[in-house]
C-alpha cells in the first residue's frame, strides 16, 4: 500500500533529522506537510465538502493553522505561562535561592554512603524549580560538585549522579503532564497522582541502585575515577541578594494548586485553573520585587521576562506539540491509523503488547536522539484511539512513554546534559554513560513493571 510506504519513508526521514540534531518541531511540521500534500494528491480530502478553503492544496496549510489554534487554546497556553513564570523566577534570583536552600541540608551530612542516593533524590526535587536538565546540571556542577569532591567522592560518581538529577518528578507544572492529562481526558492532579505512584518508588529504587553501582565502578576504576578539574572548567553561578523567602516563589503555583485541590474536597464549587493560579503567583512575585526594590518602575524589565519566557515556551514546546499533532493528523488522513488500530484490536494480549511496543520504541528513540519527548509529543494524540481499540486505558501507554522519554536521555551519548557534564569534568561522554547506564536501565524496567501492575486498565 503506497500510503504505508510514504509514512514509513517520511517517518524515517524525520527521525533521522531529529537524531542529527535538526530542529525537532520544524522536522515534524515539514514531514507532516509533505504527508498532507500526498494525502491530497492520492485523493484523501482533508476537510468535508464545503468546509475547507475551496482549494485542496491550500487545505494543507489550513490544517496547520487549525492545529496551532487547537493546541494553543488548550494545553499550549498553560505551557507558555509555566515557561514564562520559570523564566521570571530565574531573573529575580528566586530559583537560585531555592536551589541553595535545598543544598544546605546536604552540607550537614557526614556519611559518604548516604550522600550519593540523597544527592540523586534532592537533585530530582530541584528539577521542580529548574525543569531544564541541562540548566540544572550546570548549576549543580558549580554548587554540588565541589562539595562532593571535598568529601572524597570520586569525580565520575559525582558527575554520574548530577547527570541524572532531572528525570521523573511528578508535578502538575510539567509540560508533559499537562499535555498528557489534557489529551487523555484526566484531571491534572489525578494524572499526576498516578504519575507519583510509579515515579516515586522508581526514584527510590534508582537511588539505591546508584549507591551500589557507583561503589562498584569506583572499586573497579580505582584512581582513574578521580579527575582534577581546573577552576575555569566549572561555570560559576552568579551570587544573588534575593531574600530567603524567595525560595518559596518558584513553588508557589504548586503550593496554590495543592491548597485549591485540598479545599475543593471540602467546599463545593471551587475549581483549579493552573493558568489563573500561575498568574496569581506571578503578581505576588512582582509585589515582592516592588517591595524589595521600593519601586514598581525599577522592576518593569524583569517582570517583562514573564512574557519573553512565554515566547520561549511557545517556540520550544508548544510548536513541538503542534508538529506532533499535525504529523498525527497527516498519518490519519492517509488511513494508516485505522489499519494500525485494526491490527491492534485483533491481537491477543493487545494492551500489554501495545504498552511494551511504545515503551521500547521510546527507549530506542531517546537513546538515539538524546531526548524521547519529541516522540512522546508526536504520538500522544494517537494514544486515546489506540488504547480504546486495545481495550485499555490510555494512561497505560502514555505514562510509561512519558517517563521513559525523560529517563532515556541519561543513557544517550548525544544528550545535552551528558555532554555538559562530560565536558565540565573533562572526560569522554562514554565514561559518564557507564555511570548512568545501570541506574537508568533499572529505572526504565521499574517504570514498565509498575505501570503494568498499578495503572488502571
Amino acid at each position: 500500500m503506497i500510503e504505508s510506504l510514504l509514512v514509513l519513508v517520511v517517518l524515517a526521514l524525520v527521525a533521522y533529522l531529529i537524531i542529527k540534531n535538526y530542529h525537532p518541531a520544524l522536522s515534524l511540521i515539514s514531514g507532516a506537510l509533505i504527508l498532507l500534500l500526498f494525502a491530497v494528491l492520492l485523493g484523501h480530502p482533508l476537510y468535508p465538502a464545503g468546509e475547507g478553503t475551496g482549494l485542496a492544496f491550500f487545505d494543507v496549510f489550513l490544517k496547520f493553522k487549525d492545529t496551532i489554534i487547537a493546541q494553543v487554546s488548550s494545553a499550549g497556553i498553560v505551557i507558555m505561562i509555566l515557561f514564562g513564570y520559570s523564566g521570571y523566577m530565574n531573573v529575580i534570583g528566586a530559583n537560585q535561592v531555592a536551589v541553595n536552600s535545598l543544598v544546605k541540608p546536604l552540607q550537614k551530612i557526614k556519611s559518604k554512603a548516604l550522600f550519593v542516593p540523597l544527592v540523586f533524590l534532592v537533585g530530582n526535587l530541584m528539577s521542580l524549580v529548574v525543569p531544564s536538565a541541562s540548566s540544572l546540571a550546570i548549576i549543580l556542577m558549580a554548587i554540588l560538585y565541589p562539595m562532593l569532591s571535598s568529601m572524597g567522592i570520586s569525580s565520575l560518581t559525582a558527575a554520574g549522579v548530577i547527570a541524572m538529577t532531572a528525570t521523573i518528578m511528578p508535578t502538575p507544572l510539567g509540560a508533559d503532564n499537562v499535555i498528557a492529562a489534557e489529551t487523555l481526558g484526566y484531571d491534572l492532579l489525578n494524572y499526576v497522582a498516578w504519575n507519583a505512584k510509579i515515579s516515586i518508588p522508581t526514584l527510590l529504587i534508582m537511588a539505591i541502585a546508584h549507591y551500589f553501582w557507583q561503589k562498584y565502578c569506583d572499586k573497579k576504576e580505582g584512581d582513574t575515577a578521580f579527575v582534577t578539574i581546573e577552576d575555569d572548567g566549572l561555570v560559576e553561578q552568579e551570587e544573588t541578594d534575593a531574600p530567603k523567602i524567595y525560595a518559596l516563589l518558584p513553588l508557589l503555583p504548586l503550593i496554590l494548586i495543592l491548597i485549591v485541590g485540598i479545599t475543593g474536597m471540602f467546599v463545593k464549587g471551587i475549581q483549579m485553573d493552573i493558568f489563573v493560579l500561575t498568574f496569581i503567583s506571578f503578581f505576588v512575585a512582582v509585589a515582592f520585587e516592588a517591595i524589595r526594590h521600593k519601586s514598581y518602575k525599577k522592576i518593569q524589565d524583569s517582570a517583562a521576562e514573564m512574557f519573553k519566557g512565554m515566547g520561549q515556551g511557545f517556540s520550544q514546546v508548544v510548536m513541538l506539540v503542534v508538529g506532533g499533532s499535525l504529523f498525527t493528523t497527516a498519518v490519519q488522513s492517509l488511513g494508516i491509523i485505522d489499519n494500525l488500530m485494526a491490527s491492534v484490536e485483533s491481537s491477543a494480549s493487545a494492551g500489554l503488547v501495545t504498552t511494551l511496543i511504545f515503551s521500547g520504541a521510546t527507549t530506542l528513540f531517546g537513546i538515539l536522539s538524546g531526548g524521547g519527548l519529541a516522540m512522546f509529543y508526536a504520538v500522544i494524540e494517537l494514544i486515546p484511539d489506540i488504547a480504546a481499540k486495545a481495550g485499555i486505558d490510555g494512561i497505560l501507554i502514555a505514562l510509561p512513554m512519558q517517563m521513559i522519554a525523560n529517563l532515556a536521555r541519561t543513557i544517550s551519548p548525544v544528550a545535552a546534559v551528558v555532554m555538559i557534564v562530560a565536558s565540565t569534568v573533562g572526560v569522554s561522554p562514554v565514561r559518564i554513560l557507564k555511570r548512568t547506564s545501570v541506574p537508568t536501565i533499572i529505572g526504565i524496567i521499574c517504570v514498565v513493571v509498575l505501570s503494568i501492575l498499578l495503572l488502571p486498565y
